[in-house]
């Protein structure tokens, strides 16, 4: 009986572990993630005044928009990049959230499976 109390706290300590893990994790991750919106915030606003100040020199309308086509695709595949990315990012967050309490899990279903067994038994 004592053993089984003693498997519970360990499980207990563990699980606490885990949390802290976690938290660690989303920390890391949220601060991975806002770093690299940051960024693509940066580049987009400078793509945006270079253009902008292209299109204040230009004296045709045919010029003008060829400018305004190249940023729109520029703009639109810099921003599906960016969103497949951020999921990428997002993905890997949750993976490793969660790669402590698989551990715990796992853990957790061998020893009470165990106990069980051994309880069956007598």
């Amino acid at each position: 009986m004592k053993q089984q109390f003693e498997t519970v706290q360990k499980l207990g300590q563990d699980s606490y572990g885990a949390a802290l893990k976690v938290l660690d994790v989303a920390s890391s991750g949220t601060k991975a993630i806002v770093v690299d919106a940051a960024d693509y915030t940066k580049k987009s606003f400078e793509q945006t005044a270079s253009t902008f100040e292209k299109l204040v020199g230009v004296k045709s309308l045919d010029k003008a928009i060829e400018i305004q086509t190249e940023y729109v695709k520029s703009a639109y595949e810099g921003f599906v990049a960016q969103a497949t990315k951020t999921g990428e990012l997002y993905a890997k967050m949750a993976q490793d959230s969660l790669a402590p309490f698989n551990a715990i899990r796992s853990a957790s279903q061998s020893t009470f499976a165990s106990a069980k067994s051994t309880t069956r038994a007598k």
